[in-house]
């Protein structure tokens, strides 16, 4: 997947929570994703914990890339 196909999973809305990026369609906050995956946390087990599609997660780090 492109860097920019992968760009589009992550939304910005004033409106949902505090403007932070965001998986699409989901309140879950970029920096959350990158601060688990820094503290050690695997792919696999973030896809468990929050449903998550392997390239939701892949969007995070090329979005903080």
């Amino acid at each position: 997947m492109k860097h920019e196909d992968l760009l589009q999973r992550i939304t910005i809305n004033p409106n949902i929570c505090f403007g932070k990026p965001c998986i699409k369609g989901r309140r879950i906050w970029v920096s959350l994703i990158l601060d688990f995956l820094a503290g050690g946390m695997s792919v696999e087990d973030l896809m468990k914990e929050y449903d998550l599609e392997r390239e939701d997660i892949l969007a995070c780090i090329a979005y903080g890339a």
